[in-house]
């Protein structure tokens, strides 16, 4: 691998969401102010939509990693459960263990417990629920009618989802009008605009190790971020290769051809030509850092 030789102490474009190489750009960090503003309201409902690989799940965890003390969070991230088994792990999120026959009644009843309990301790839970999209419609029912459950003064329980758009259309069918009125705050995730992509590529370097200049060229940033739509885990995936081609030639930048070879190669792979003109490249191949 190419660690050694661009003195890196861990991959830095690893596919698999880090903690480590969280980066907000301007969008997410606006994302998630305002998800944790509204949950500090108190609504019962957020969500957050967005494409493969926008960072949906990597601020799923920012969140919860924000939340107050006194937040008791729950992660669900199974998105093929069905009303019970959504129940049931979520009862196990909080601590909880439910016999493996109890009914969505007796998990309904259990899971409210234990919610009366914690706000008596004056502390809120938040569910946080990853791919949301794919849960089946009753299983996003139960959790609306998870939502119902209250004090006199505020919900017991507040829901933040986090799914592909999707979940945007599947809120807007018939079956789902009740828990889609009760959203208070929606956000969709695009890909970054360029200064923020430059700056995420030279972010993950830096944090893999990278101590000298920066790696990738402004020519090669500019294609891959034409190539990526600035979505970070294309990024990831098509920069990996690009200091694979720049290890593969002894270099210790990666250039404009480093990027048009990749994309070229990904779209081979997905179908789909590249038309590069020659004054496009040109114009690429001159640009400065």
């Amino acid at each position: 691998m190419y660690l050694k030789h661009f003195g890196l102490i861990e991959s830095p474009f690893g596919l698999t969401p880090d903690p480590d190489f969280v980066y907000l750009d301007a969008q997410h960090q606006a994302a998630l102010q305002t998800l944790l503003l509204a949950l500090d309201s108190g609504e019962g409902f957020v969500k957050v939509t967005g494409e493969v690989g926008t960072g949906k799940t990597l601020l799923c965890r920012r969140l919860m990693a924000a939340l107050p003390a006194n937040v008791v969070s729950a992660y669900l991230f199974n998105p093929r459960l069905d009303p019970a088994g959504l129940l049931r792990a979520l009862a196990c999120e909080l601590g909880l263990r439910p016999d493996v026959h109890d009914g969505e009644h007796t998990l309904y009843q259990l899971i409210e417990s234990e919610l009366l309990q914690l706000a008596a301790r004056g502390q809120r839970v938040v569910v946080c629920v990853d791919e949301a999209h794919a849960l089946p419609q009753r299983s996003l029912e139960a959790l609306r009618l998870l939502s119902n459950l209250e004090t006199r003064k505020r919900k017991l329980i507040q829901i933040a989802l986090f799914g592909q758009t999707e979940l945007d259309d599947m809120l807007r069918t018939p079956a789902l009008r009740s828990l889609a009125s009760r959203i208070a705050f929606g956000a969709q995730l695009q890909g970054m605009p360029f200064n923020d992509f430059r700056r995420y590529l030279h972010h993950r370097m830096t944090v893999a190790g990278w101590r000298g200049h920066p790696v990738f060229s402004m020519a090669a940033a500019s294609l891959l971020w034409r190539a990526s739509s600035g979505v970070p885990r294309t990024a990831n995936l098509l920069a990996h290769q690009c200091l694979m081609l720049a290890y593969g030639r002894g270099e210790h930048e990666v250039g404009v051809g480093d990027a048009l070879a990749v994309w070229r190669e990904r779209w081979r792979l997905l179908g789909g030509p590249v038309h590069i003109g020659a004054a496009q490249l040109g114009a690429l191949q001159g640009e400065r850092q």
